[in-house]
């Protein structure tokens, strides 16, 4: 039914009317004992902007060593511990947590909710996420103080037999394994909380059919996840059981086979390239459609589009692995399957282009970097359908001819769509708006440097320049695209300062964001400004696709409300997901240097916490938006 609505100073009040959360509501102690998903979600945004920064300097060292072939600053062991140190960390601690991020602080309120299904396991993701990065970069921590190799130096891809403790001793591929596990654990877990969410939780009238994109990538994204961790989880145990069990699975001398590790790694990994990329799509179909003024050009083949990449991407894993002598007929079954994925991409490109063609187009810095999303994930499918032909992968196989391709694909397209994200949704999570101008210096800068940084790296790679090395052959041509490619990090570093500066400025900055300061279109523009802890007064009815931007068009300044006013029940703060993290990762500290008291008193407590999860009463409390005393007393 239609509720009254509520005015809007209405909905800023609350009258709590049942306990106090049991840890305190304000400082830091809010922050570490949360389970409100907005909070979460922007924790995940800080952490995974740590991290980017960590990769960041990381990338930034290993091109000022490659700018010259006789640089000696980072060469040998260092360098190879920087690639596996980069490679590791973009992919699992920087671009993945912040799209899981944004998927915290906005799908909840797409989808007219309230939180997540499980708000306690939201938290424990978020701490495992924590701890699972920390531990591995505190390999670097380790090496300083111990004096010997305790960083990892095998590769993000980490193969066998290289990884096991005859060719690689000492605990860095243990950093390596145990931190992803931790923070896989969390993500896998995610995984299963939107789903549930998304499938659940959606206010009335909400069908599939009127998700919003964004959501809809989330959902497959989350999908995704829930299938393709599992795999590596099972490579990561029987890793961990070779090196600290005595065990031989990919020993080939006591009859184990490498392969085990490379099929299910990349069972894995092709998935996990989309679940890089599918938020972006999300991301960059509402902005797209945000500042063009039009509704979303083939809506139903986007969703289509989504639903066929993610089913293709676990058909397509062994395009990594051409060299290594699968036979001709499994090449040229992938080489199909990875030329097929491009048909549905191609359709969000195109459709993308048709929600801009007539449009009224506002050139916000958020549009400048969905439009820049385009031709840099144009040239980085262009170059994988390149790849996926066998017979020229095996020139291309190893070579920088790669690194630009997925350079382009990973983190052009992540990258962009995560600045979009963050200009287009900030007056939403932070509420501040981030300065236009600034932002579009920024843009310029990212965008140029972007490019000239990794575009060479094709000639470069077709030259003949391996991955991984820290020299190369000392000819004009490849000292040319190397030194434009470490030119170009110089410019995209500024580029990232110039949006950290507009961050900060944000930050010391007075509130300044509207509830709706871009004419949005689905529901987490209803809502005021800071969002409240509860997100919605009532819940909304939803009766459209666009639901908000086609309320406003009927002349409407409200949702209608599917709800009476009434209290609303909040979920408890608790400590305990941050202290079983924390259990977690000393158990592991003490696997990673066999010291048995600290992984039993890790495990111990990460069991007790478990146990008081499970089995304790936690009945929260209650927090009521009310218009006038008189109206709260009617309703309560």
């Amino acid at each position: 039914m239609d509720a009254v609505p509520l005015r809007e100073a209405a909905v800023e009040r609350a009258a709590r009317v049942e306990a106090e959360p049991a840890y305190g509501r304000s400082g830091l102690w809010a922050w570490l004992t949360t389970v409100d998903h907005k909070k979460i979600g922007i924790m995940y945004l800080l952490g995974g902007t740590f991290f980017f920064a960590v990769g960041g300097a990381e990338a930034f060292m290993m091109r000022l060593q490659l700018m010259n072939p006789h640089n000696r600053l980072f060469v040998g062991e260092v360098f190879n511990q920087l690639v596996t140190a980069h490679g590791t960390t973009m992919i699992f601690f920087a671009v993945m947590p912040l799209f899981i991020g944004f998927i915290n602080c906005i799908v909840p309120l797409q989808i007219g909710a309230r939180d997540v299904a499980f708000p306690y396991l939201n938290a424990l993701s978020l701490w495992l996420f924590y701890v699972g990065g920390i531990l591995f970069n505190i390999a670097w921590v380790a090496q300083f103080v111990t004096g010997r190799p305790s960083v990892p130096d095998n590769g993000w891809f980490n193969y066998a037999p290289l990884s096991i403790s005859l060719y690689n001793p000492g605990p860095g591929i243990d950093f390596y394994d145990l931190g992803i596990q931790i923070s896989g654990i969390g993500s896998f877990m995610t995984g299963i909380n939107f789903i549930v969410t998304i499938v659940n939780m959606r206010a009335p009238g909400l069908s599939f059919r009127r998700l919003p994109l964004f959501t809809w990538a989330a959902l497959v994204t989350m999908i995704l996840i829930l299938f393709a961790f599992p795999p590596l989880t099972v490579d990561l145990f029987l890793l961990m059981f070779d090196r600290m069990l005595g065990m031989h699975f990919f020993d080939v001398t006591a009859g184990g086979n490498v392969l085990i590790w490379q099929h299910l790694f990349w069972i894995f990994g092709h998935p996990e390239v989309y679940i890089l990329v599918l938020p972006a799509f999300g991301i960059i179909s509402e902005v797209v459609t945000a500042f063009s003024g039009k509704t979303l050009y083939g809506y139903d083949s986007m969703v289509l589009a989504i639903c066929a990449i993610g089913f293709l991407s676990f058909m397509v894993w062994s395009h990594h692995m051409f060299a290594v002598g699968m036979g001709p007929v499994v090449n040229s079954i992938f080489s199909i399957t990875t030329m097929l994925i491009a048909i549905p991409t191609g359709v969000k490109i195109f459709n993308w282009i048709m929600t801009m063609w007539g449009g009224k187009l506002r050139l916000t810095t958020a549009m400048l970097y969905a439009i820049g999303f385009i031709p840099i994930f144009v040239i980085g499918g262009m170059s994988g359908v390149m790849v996926a032909m066998a017979p020229a992968d095996y020139q291309y196989n190893m070579s920088y001819f790669v690194v630009a391709h997925f350079h382009y694909v990973m983190i052009g397209g992540s990258l962009f769509a995560l600045l979009a994200a963050l200009y287009y949704w900030a007056p939403r999570i932070f509420a501040r708006k981030l300065d236009e101008r600034l932002g579009k210096v920024g843009f310029w800068l990212v965008f140029v440097g972007f490019n000239v940084t990794f575009f060479p790296q094709h000639f470069a790679g077709l030259l003949g320049m391996p991955r991984r090395i820290f020299t190369y052959r000392d000819v004009p041509s490849l000292v040319t695209m190397n030194e434009l490619s470490t030119i170009g990090v110089f410019i995209l570093a500024l580029g990232f300062l110039t949006v950290l500066a507009n961050l900060v400025k944000a930050a010391l900055s007075a509130r300044n964001a509207e509830a709706d300061p871009w004419d949005g279109r689905s529901l987490e523009w209803t809502i005021p400004v800071p969002t409240p802890e509860y997100n919605f007064a009532q819940i909304p009815q939803v009766r459209s696709r666009d639901a908000w931007w086609r309320e406003k068009r009927a002349g409407r300044t409200r949702m209608p409300a599917a709800e009476a006013l009434q209290p609303i029940h909040m979920p408890p703060t608790s400590i305990e997901p941050l202290v079983l993290a924390v259990a977690v990762g000393v158990a592991a500290m003490g696997a990673i240097y066999s010291l048995p008291l600290l992984i039993g008193v890790g495990l111990l407590v990460a069991a007790v916490c478990l146990y008081r999860a499970m089995f304790r009463e936690a009945p929260g409390y209650h927090v009521m938006p009310a218009e006038e005393p008189a109206r709260a007393a009617e309703v309560g």
